[in-house]
């Protein structure tokens, strides 16, 4: 169903470049969604400013044409995502992608408790990649070695928790909104909180609320840019 929101791109030349805010689904990675618009549009150079996992939700801006040129400008800035870690259980990939491979008590968890590791994470802190990400090692991607079983030591990285809110805790589930500078890993957060609380924890939910100033709000469907592109040619 074509939106308000997306009025604005029914004139578009795409190949002389364009900015397109997508709200991607759950379940298609970063790289898919690029592979659909490039067909959609029928544009080779099609870029997007900051991967999202399979399992998360929310925004990703997609350049296009002369527009990939200015990617950078995108990736630089803060994100805001929301989410749900839930207590008590871990996994290799500090997410809902591998399955559990420890499970711990947490009736003894307190309001005071989270509130004490939600503080931790405020300001700048240091951060360790997980072995699940796309980050590469002597030519290889961490996360093909980890599905291999091999785990390679990761120099901590710095990065800066602007606000961090819970927003609901019925246990083992906390959820939270996080404004973030970039390169930040919301899995290892939660991972981190978990051990914090001696418990364990993995995030369950993610979605991107925002880079900088654009706003999951503003962002169209892939469907709904399939379906607008269909009007272009009509």
């Amino acid at each position: 169903m074509i939106t308000n929101k997306t009025i604005d791109l029914l004139n578009t030349d795409y190949a002389s470049g364009e900015v397109i805010l997508i709200d991607k689904e759950k379940g298609k990675s970063s790289f898919n969604i690029i592979y659909r618009i490039r067909k959609i549009v029928n544009v080779k150079k099609v870029g997007h400013a900051g991967t999202l996992d399979p399992a998360a939700t929310g925004l990703l801006i997609v350049c296009v044409g002369k527009k990939t040129k200015e990617i950078y400008k995108y990736q630089d800035l803060n994100k805001i995502y929301s989410g749900t870690i839930e207590l008590g259980k871990q996994t290799p990939s500090m997410d809902g992608e591998t399955e559990f491979i420890e499970e711990k008590d947490f009736s003894y968890v307190s309001y005071e408790m989270i509130e004490e590791a939600r503080k931790s994470f405020l300001g700048e802190i240091k951060q360790i990649p997980p072995m699940y990400s796309a980050l590469k090692q002597n030519g290889k991607r961490l996360y093909k070695l980890a599905r291999k079983g091999v785990e390679v030591e990761r120099k901590p990285r710095e990065i800066t928790i602007y606000d961090f809110e819970i927003t609901r805790i019925e246990l083992p589930e906390i959820d939270f909104k996080i404004r973030c500078s970039k390169g930040t890993y919301i899995r290892v957060i939660a991972n981190d909180f978990g051990e914090k609380l001696n418990c364990g924890g993995y995030l369950k939910l993610l979605r991107r609320e925002a880079i900088g100033e654009f706003k999951v709000d503003d962002a169209i469907t892939v469907d709904e840019l399939r379906e607008m592109n269909k009007i272009l040619e009509s």
